[in-house]
């Protein structure tokens, strides 16, 4: 079989970029005066979690220097729900791999699965939060603010999300994924957030939004009180800067890697489509992809695969790397069984993508379209077919780099990723 030639083109992309984070932390949480709400040698939780945050160490550690400077004695505590295994020994491993570590923050990491039911919403639903952080003195919230990538509305993930999964741990993340059966997604991070906010002494909370190009455009620090009003403007910007594929008709999408620290469905649903049914575009989907095929997993995700399941194919190598207990658990408490799912995999990408090609419709395999990208993440620089070249020349925010040249494969059959401008 003949399959398309590839030219690697760049995008441009609306990108603000912070030049001096820890700065700006400072700046940021400066405004809010927290020196008057806490006295010296009272205790901070600083949240920190899974996600693939740029700069997420060194936001992390301006934080835990600013409340130090207060008198304060911060510590940081897991908040990332599931994952990690839903281990203590899994939520620390994924701290270190980002940097976060008592040496490097300058505080210690108090980790723990163990929750204290705070309220109960609905007359029946369990408010959990973080034993280390409910005994606290005060809690500081940090995370970052994007489109969540099965729920839209005003509130997506955050925040709140952060208050609501990440603060809730194992057992706060299945009780609330299992509420999503009978109530709204949007009722109940309501809920829950009211309960947490009245409860759980949040002292403040620090929003952080990203660039296209995954590097850190804004952070905003943001009074309790002011969580539900400022996160929605977040977000509305967030979208905004969020990046793309330079088309949204795709034939088959290439995803060289994918990971809890590129997105939390593994592969952003906001840029590859499939937010409201894995293997469909629906309305409300700005991408359509007919196919998907999975090259592997980032060592950063440790084996958590949650999101292979959106793929129809891969390699017999990303099976490999698979840890099924960590994947299951994260795929069992989102209440996304489907996520976790094994797609058709072959010996080689060669035979794998010659394969996803035949099931693209009656489009020769030479003449389908195809995007290649490194992750749901960085798209500076992708590959696309030959067929888009006519649109390419319409568009003054793409530029052709190389081009076109035939797919390019390792000697064992594997397809050249991306690499290249991240």
């Amino acid at each position: 079989m003949s399959l398309p030639r590839m030219y690697r083109i760049r995008q441009s992309f609306d990108a603000p970029r912070l030049d001096d984070v820890p700065g700006e932390v400072e700046r940021q949480l400066a405004t809010l005066n927290l020196g008057a709400r806490i006295r010296p040698g009272e205790t901070v939780a600083v949240t920190a979690g899974s996600r693939g945050i740029a700069n997420i160490a060194v936001i992390t550690r301006a934080t835990v220097a600013h409340l130090a400077r207060l008198g304060a004695a911060p510590f940081i505590v897991p908040a990332m729900g599931s994952h990690g295994g839903g281990t203590v020994e899994g939520q620390l491993e994924v701290l270190a791999g980002y940097g976060i570590t008592p040496e490097a923050m300058g505080a210690p990491i108090r980790a723990s699965m163990e929750t204290v039911v705070v309220d109960r919403i609905f007359g029946e639903v369990p408010v959990h939060f973080d034993r280390h952080a409910f005994e606290a003195d005060h809690v500081l919230v940090a995370g970052r603010i994007k489109p969540h990538t099965l729920f839209v509305g005003e509130i997506e993930s955050g925040l709140h999300k952060m208050m609501l999964i990440g603060l809730g741990k194992h057992e706060g993340a299945k009780v609330y994924h299992r509420a999503i059966s009978d109530h709204s997604f949007a009722e109940i991070v309501a809920a829950v957030a009211d309960v947490v906010l009245r409860k759980c002494k949040v002292v403040a909370g620090l929003g952080i939004v990203e660039n296209a190009y995954d590097d850190t455009a804004l952070v905003a620090a943001v009074r309790p009180e002011e969580f539900r009003q400022r996160e929605a403007k977040l977000l509305a910007q967030a979208k905004q800067w969020m990046p793309r594929l330079p088309f949204p008709d795709v034939d088959l999408l290439i995803v060289d890697r994918i990971g809890k620290n590129i997105s939390g469905s593994g592969m952003d649903t906001n840029v590859i489509g499939r937010k409201f049914n894995d293997h469909v575009a629906m309305e409300g989907d700005w991408a359509k992809c007919r196919r998907i095929y999975v090259c592997g997993l980032t060592p950063e995700t440790h084996g958590n695969a949650l999101g292979i399941g959106m793929a129809e194919y891969t390699n017999e190598r990303t099976l490999a790397q698979v840890d099924r207990q960590k994947t299951w658990v994260n795929c069992i408490t989102s209440g996304h069984p489907t996520a976790g799912s094994l797609p058709i995999a072959f010996a080689t990408d060669r035979e794998g993508i010659a394969a996803a090609l035949t099931t693209v419709g009656l489009v020769p395999a030479e003449s389908a379209r195809v995007i290649h990208i490194a992750d749901t993440l960085h798209l500076k620089e992708v590959l696309v077919s030959e067929a888009y070249r006519s649109r390419i020349e319409k568009r003054d925010d793409l530029e052709i780099l190389a081009g076109p040249r035939a797919m390019e494969f390792e000697a064992e059959g594997g397809v050249r990723s991306v690499g290249g401008g991240h």
